[in-house]
């Protein structure tokens, strides 16, 4: 009976998510673009929980992955390239138009072979000290987006790509309106289902990648690292596989934020958006799928939707205080206050153990 309920909720949860944004596109397509911009963030946050939740080590650097797939992006399907470096121009008169199939493994794997080279050298830290480190590397990243753009300009610099290419796959466009059956299809609709495709199947692997000997090695070493070293974890390699994997995520969820806006700069991969990243996490519940979604769609969205409340507070203090900043005030203290109430998340894991206890 309890599976055919779980069959029935999941049905609706599915449908509910196909027609949402549709619904939203009624209203205007900033609400679709908000919806797009949480699956995006839900992707970026079921990779850092891979890291965080999973294997337990802090990381504050983990934009510097997202920044790293939107540039690789940007300059594969940009004019960038081409206008930059006549040789690349010469072999790609046509320009450098690189197709979905090929951006997404590419992405993944140059972002995973980042958090390798990220999780290398940070072995044997723990802590604060490792969040130190990966706060740097962020940093690290974000200053050479900033300044490789002479001698040899590679990334343009403070002025960021534009021109970047939109997806498309079997001649569809992702960035031109569909029209079907005299109903037109926005195109912000089209990358919402696009985007929702991805998280369904991130969320698959996380949750095999969860119930499996790697998962649960993962957390052994989350839990005791000496103790799981003692029963033969080799945790130089989890850690190491840990940071790849996470990686990955934020790589292709950076390539498809390039496609998504058509222009990319270093100011879009500060620290704040790794400080949100892992908000997300722990605000939703460390280590539990639904609780990081949650708090992926809460907290990237509640921005969008404080808007309309903090310009009337505005309006009330004769423009006194700027709206942005009472955003961000609003923002956080809904997160002090969600973190007084519920202290382990707003969806936390199941407590590991009560099934003995009833049992005894």
């Amino acid at each position: 009976m309890k599976q055919q309920q779980k069959i029935i909720v999941f049905l609706i949860a599915a449908l509910g998510l196909f027609i949402l944004p549709l619904f939203l596109q009624s209203f205007g397509n900033a609400w679709v673009r908000i919806a797009d911009m949480a699956l995006l963030y839900v992707l970026l946050a079921l990779g850092l929980n891979i890291v965080v939740g999973y294997a337990g080590l802090l990381d504050l650097g983990y934009v510097a992955f997202f920044a790293i797939g939107a540039y690789m992006y940007g300059l594969l399907a940009s004019p960038h390239l081409t206008e930059s470096f006549e040789t690349i121009g010469a072999m790609f008169p046509q320009g450098l138009h690189t197709p979905l199939w090929i951006v997404v493994p590419l992405a993944a794997g140059l972002a995973g072979l980042f958090g390798v080279l990220l999780g290398a050298p940070t072995l044997r830290l723990r802590g604060d000290y490792l969040a130190i480190v990966t706060l740097g590397f962020g940093e690290i990243i974000r200053v050479f987006m900033n300044n490789l753009d002479h001698p040899v300009n590679i990334t343009n610099g403070p002025k960021g790509l534009n021109q970047i290419d939109s997806l498309s796959f079997f001649g569809l466009n992702l960035g031109k309106p569909l029209t079907l059956g005299g109903y037109e299809v926005a195109s912000v609709t089209l990358y919402y289902y696009l985007f929702l495709a991805l998280v369904v199947f991130s969320v698959v692997i996380c949750h095999r990648l969860e119930l499996s000997r790697v998962g649960r090695a993962w957390m052994a070493i989350r839990e005791d690292e000496i103790a799981a070293k003692a029963m033969g974890i080799n945790t130089r390699n989890l850690k190491l596989l840990a940071f790849g994997m996470g990686a990955t995520f934020g790589g292709v969820s950076g390539a498809m934020f390039g496609a998504f806006q058509g222009f990319i700069s270093p100011e879009s991969f500060s620290l704040m958006e790794s400080v949100m990243i892992v908000a997300m996490v722990v605000l939703g519940g460390i280590g539990h799928l639904p609780g990081v979604i949650l708090g992926a769609v809460l907290l990237s969205a509640l921005p969008e939707v404080l808007r309309y409340v903090a310009g009337p507070l505005q309006s009330m203090t004769d423009g006194r205080l700027d709206s942005a900043i009472l955003r961000q005030l609003l923002i956080a203290l809904a997160m002090i206050i969600v973190m007084l109430l519920r202290p382990r998340g707003l969806w936390p894991s199941p407590d590991h153990g009560k099934s003995l206890q009833t049992s005894r």
